[in-house]
Parts: structure tokens; sequence; C-alpha cells
């Protein structure tokens, strides 16, 4: 009983601190896409400096910060070998590169920036404590929960991703104190931090039933294809681009020149930035059925030639506006289909179906249990492994 008493304090020690870094880091974080996204629909001219702001993010990634240019891989890499303490200039470098990819017009997210600042300024408790390497995993994993949680208001889904993410089919339950813990913790310090999260409605939900299950179970097919898509093309165009542009700063440069272009020549910049309302109306009404393509196509140029930024936000967006077209084939309600898209995409993509259903219901609330569930599951099985975090390791064959 002793032993478990004082676990339970040194986890409640750690994680508390762990939870208010990351919750904090978050907080600043959002505040700071706030204002770049409200700086860049008022200016939309700045499209066109979106070559060199990737030039630029490229440029000091190349000459400080390649110790922490694989990212979430990095974080992941150090829980399965703990080897070295993950530099602290992950967190300011992650944070400055995304904030300048929202600012200019690049299309990425904010799970990968949240999820780095969590686990490198986590990481930094074991100097800070001295802790032997048995205890870096867990704190990792840790910040890895707290970041999530605290950039989407999941604490429960952010909970469970750091324990599912690491292992494909596999959840490791030794570090779920912690992570449980920080996660809701470091929710609660971004709240009071006074940061708002998008309210999203799934609407009336279609009575569950034999013919609304399997609707459900062929929208989770069609999701998890579009993981697979997505996942093995970002990885392509990635590879691709290294092998033909030796100097790193000049992908982005391209990519942004490209991105520029496509925005002048569609008119339109509903495929870049984050796309938070173009998701909001996708739970709403109708929307043009090639929307998810759209995000799809700026996301992989953006992400495939070295912008920063996270690869979740895009997906909920592809997830979301393909599930809002393929509700009048499957005769399910829009909104009820768009969250279903909105977690399974991302689901498949990175592997982890029950953060994923739970987030659902976060989200969504109870009534989406069993609807979450058949996709989220269909999209992991369907999506194939490797996702989009190549240091995942699998379980077991699907």
């Amino acid at each position: 009983m002793k032993k478990v008493l004082l676990y339970i304090a040194k986890w409640s020690v750690l994680a508390a601190l762990v939870a208010v870094l990351a919750g904090s880091a978050s907080a600043l974080f959002l505040f700071s896409l706030d204002a770049a996204t409200a700086w860049r629909l008022a200016h939309p001219w700045i499209i066109w400096l979106l070559p060199f702001a990737g030039f630029a993010v490229g440029w000091i990634y190349l000459h400080y910060g390649r110790s922490v240019e694989a990212g979430n891989n990095l974080l992941i890499d150090e829980i399965h070998d703990p080897r070295n303490v993950v530099p602290l200039r992950m967190a300011p470098l992650v944070l400055g590169g995304t904030v300048i990819s929202h600012l200019f017009g690049a299309s990425v997210g904010r799970e990968g920036t949240a999820v780095q600042m969590g686990g490198s300024l986590a990481d930094q408790l074991t100097h800070l404590f001295r802790l032997r390497a048995g205890d870096r995993r867990p704190l990792l994993m840790a910040g890895i929960s707290a970041g999530f949680s605290s950039v989407f208001g999941t604490p429960m889904a952010g909970a469970v991703f750091g324990l599912e993410v690491l292992v494909a089919g596999r959840m490791r339950f030794e570090a779920i104190y912690p992570c449980l813990f920080a996660a809701v913790l470091a929710d609660r310090v971004g709240l009071l931090w006074g940061v708002q999260h998008t309210h999203y409605s799934a609407g009336a939900l279609a009575p569950v039933g034999i013919w609304s299950i399997a609707a459900v179970a062929l929208a989770g097919i069609a999701f998890g294809l579009m993981a697979r898509l997505f996942a093995s093309s970002v990885h392509g165009l990635s590879a691709l681009s290294k092998r033909h542009i030796a100097y790193a700063p000049l992908r982005p440069f391209i990519g942004g020149l490209l991105i520029a272009l496509a925005v002048w020549a569609l008119g339109t910049q509903r495929y870049v930035g984050l796309g938070i309302p173009v998701m909001v109306e996708a739970f709403q009404q109708p929307l043009a059925p090639w929307d998810f393509f759209g995000k799809y196509a700026f996301t992989l140029v953006s992400l495939g030639t070295g912008f920063k930024g996270g690869e979740v936000t895009p997906l909920f967006y592809i997830g979301a506006t393909l599930g809002n077209a393929l509700a009048p084939l499957l005769q399910l309600p829009f909104g009820m289909l768009a969250a279903l898209g909105f977690v399974a995409v991302f689901a498949g993509a990175a592997n982890t179906p029950l953060a994923s259903a739970i987030m659902a219901i976060e989200l969504f609330g109870g009534g989406m249990t069993s609807y979450a569930l058949v996709a989220c599951l269909m999209a992991f099985f369907v999506s194939g492994h490797p996702g989009i975090y190549t240091s995942q390791r699998r379980a077991s064959s699907r």
C-alpha cells in the first residue's frame, strides 16, 4: 500500500507540472494561431509571401533544428528506446514554425505542435529531478497526452492517445495514471488561460439499426481508404522532394509557390489554414463534394514539402467534408456522417481508433458511441500500417 501511495504522489506532482507546462504552451499557441489566422484573412495578399516564409523556416531548422526535425517521431522513438533528453529548442521552433505556416497560408494543423511542445517541455523535468531512464517513458507519454488534450479540449481522448499512439493495435497501460492526470489537468489549465474550443454539433442521429450500422461501416471503409491515401502520399512526396531537392529550405519555398499559385487560380483560401469554418459548415449543410480532395491536395503539398504543423486538424477537415459528401449516398444525416468522418479518418491515419472514438463521444455526445466505434475500427482496419507516424510500431498483422 505504501508503494502505491508513493507512486501516486510522485506521478501526481510530475503530471501536474507537465500539465501546467503543456496547457500553458498550448494556450499561447492557440492564441497565436487565432491572431495569425485573423491577420491572414484580413490581408489575403500575404499568401504570395508563403514561399519566402517556408524558406525562412526551412533555413532555421537546417541550421538550428536538425536535432528536433523528426518532431512527433522523435518523441515516439525516445519512448520506445530512451537515450537522450529531447532538446528544449523543439518547443519554440515548432511553435514559431507552425504559426508562420498559418500566418502565410500553408495547410497544416496544430496537434503535432502541441504534442511536440508537451513532450519536449515534459522531458526537461528529467534533468530537473534527475529522473531515471525508466521514468522518461511515462513522462514523455504524459507530455503527449497533455499536449493533445489541451489543444483540442478532449482530455479523455488525449489520455488514451498518449497510450495508443506508440504501437498500432496495442496500448501501454503502465503510464495510464500519469497520462490521465496530465491530460485532464492540462485541459483545465488551458481553460483557465481563457482558451475557447470550437463547438461542433452532430445534430440528429439516425436510429441504431441494421442499415444504419451497415452504412456507417461502409463509410468507415471510405474513411480508412482516405486515411491510407493521405499517409502514403505525404510520406511519398516528402521522400520525393528530399531525393530531388537537396537544399532543405528550397523544398517549402517551392511548395509555398505552388500553394500560392493554386489559391490564385481557384480564387479562394478555402483549403489553407485550419479550415475550421468549413468544418462547421460540414455539420450543417451540403458542401461541394470535392472539398475533401481540395484540402487533401493543399495539405499534401504543405506537409510533403516541409511546412511545420500537425496532420490531425487537416484530417478532421478531410473527414468531415468526405462524410458530408457521402451522407446523401448512404441516406444518413449530414451532421452525423460529418462527425464520424471527423474522427474516423484521423483514427485510420494515426492508428488510434479508441482515442478517436472517445473523442467523438467527448465532442458529439454519448449517442455517438456505437457509430463512432464502428467507423473508427473499420477505418483502422482498412487503413493499414504505417500511418502518419513512421516511428509507430506494429503490434500484430492486420
